[in-house]
Formats: C-alpha cells, structure tokens, sequence
C-alpha cells in the first residue's frame, strides 16, 4: 500500500509520513477505535484526537514564514495582569475559503470538529459554511456494484455557496469513496466548480481513496489510516464497524432523526463545545 500511495501524492496517510518516533500515537489511536469495548463517549473522544492529527497533516507546513500570533489575557494577576503570546502557523489563505460538506449521520461530528480547528487556527475566528447532503448507500448491492442514494428532499445547502470554494468532507470512514464522487457528480451536473476537494477519513480502504483522487478533479484525501481491503459487502477489513452508529447511536428505521435531534442527542458539553458550528448548521437547516 506504500508503494502505491507514494505514486499517488493526493494521497497522504499520516500512519506512512509519521516518524516512527511518534508512530505510536496514530496506532493506539486507531487501536482504541476499533476496540468492539471502546464505549460511545470514548470514541467520540478518539475521534476528535484523530482529527486533530488530520488537521495537521493537510494544513502545517514545516518550516514556513508565515505565522499568527496569538495573545491570551491569563488568569494570573499578580503582581500584574499577565498575557501571552504564542505562535501558530498562518494558514488563513487555505482555511477561510472552506465549506464543510456534511454526509449525514457519521459524518456529522467529525464535520463539526474540522470546522472547530479551522475556527482555532484562523486569525480571523473563521467559522466555515456547512452543506448538508443526506446520502446513504443501497444496501441491496454488493461491493461490486455498489450504488448511493442522494435524497434532495432531507438535504440542505445552497450550490452558489459552494461555487469555487475548497470543499472539506470529514467521514471517518471512506470504503469505495462513492458518497463522496456521487455528491461531487451532483454538484458537477448543477454547475458547480470547487476550487479544491479535501476528504478527510480517519480510516480509508486503499480502494475507496484511489477512486476518489482518481474520477474528481483536484481532489485529496487525508487519512490516518489506510486499510487493505473490503468485503463483499463493502465494509473496510479490519474496519472499526459502522462508525455512525458508534458516534451516535443507532436509528430506528421508521423513525431515523433529522440533523436537529442529532445535535441534540450529543448533549450540553458537544454542542456548547461546539456552539458556532451548531448556530451554523441551524441557519443552514432552518434558514434562520
């Protein structure tokens, strides 16, 4: 897997460009995901550590000039009020062109904790746009002919505001990529040219991320970890199992919920963690 991603440079997996010396981090990440014990409210935490690492990945950039101060008003007051500045890199001109594209259920709170650090690392405190995309895949097909569905009717998003925009999809799970290219062929048919695509996974099959780089223009993927394969089924091997459902719950199928009760469900401490993400997918939702 190796060799192929390094012929393919859309393709970056922190696991293969991390230095053994901090290999590890990655590795107990993805060991405590696929963890059939690892309950809900650790996962989620693991989650929002693995896409901190991703954020990384695909925005720092080693020795550049470019830098954003930071100053903090400290809690110390004695014997005067004491402030401190720290540095970060200045990636303002690759994070404030975003629009976080949002393939319900799964990949919800992965979306909102990308836009969460593009938010922290913004000189500006950039909040991104969200698109909303209800698709799931027909689970009638196999692997082999697998197709997705599109529902319009529960999406929500407006297409002149993806018009030239960097366009972030943050699912922690890519198996064939084909949420993505069929969301991507929709907009495409609608008019509608991104500046640049950025797929952001916390595990992807090889399979999945060399169709996406390979059938959408100007694409990347970022992934933490790549696995080798799929079954018949089109579930990655050895996988972490349905990640929306470990982030969320499960649905009763005649009563799946709207994008509203998710956020709810995820309580106080998500949604006041992420307060701005939410105001936003509320005016996205209700147009307010």
């Amino acid at each position: 897997m190796q060799d192929v991603v390094k012929a393919t440079p859309n393709i970056r997996v922190y696991s293969f460009e991390t230095p053994r010396t901090v290999h590890g981090e990655a590795s107990r990440l993805i060991a405590k995901l696929r963890d059939v014990r690892t309950q809900n409210h650790e996962f989620i935490y693991y989650v929002q550590r693995a896409y901190e690492l991703l954020f990384n990945l695909a925005y720092s950039t080693p020795g550049t000039a470019r830098k954003n101060h930071l100053i903090v008003k400290t809690p110390v007051t004695t014997p005067v009020q004491n402030f401190a500045v720290h540095k970060i890199p200045d990636v303002d001109e690759d994070i404030e062109n975003c629009v976080m594209c949002v393939m319900l259920r799964g990949a919800l709170l992965p979306s909102m904790i990308m836009s969460k650090e593009i938010q922290e690392y913004s000189s500006t405190g950039y909040v991104t746009p969200f698109a909303l995309f209800s698709i799931k895949r027909d689970d009638t097909k196999v692997e082999k002919n697998m197709e997705y569905i599109l529902d319009l009717k529960t999406s929500h998003f407006d297409l002149d505001s993806l018009q030239g925009k960097d366009l972030i999809f943050a699912d922690p799970m890519n198996a064939t990529g084909g949420s993505m290219v069929t969301i991507v062929e929709y907009l495409k048919n609608e008019g509608v040219k991104p500046r640049s695509i950025r797929c952001f996974n916390v595990i992807s099959a090889l399979k999945g991320a060399l169709r996406i780089v390979r059938a959408v223009e100007n694409a990347y993927v970022y992934t933490l970890w790549m696995d080798p394969a799929l079954n018949e089924a089109a579930y990655i091997l050895p996988g972490l199992g349905d990640a929306g459902d470990r982030l969320n719950g499960r649905d009763y199928a005649d009563r799946p919920r709207g994008i509203i009760q998710l956020i709810a469900d995820y309580g106080s401490t998500i949604s006041n963690l992420y307060r701005a993400q939410v105001r936003k997918i509320e005016e996205t939702v209700l147009g307010t």
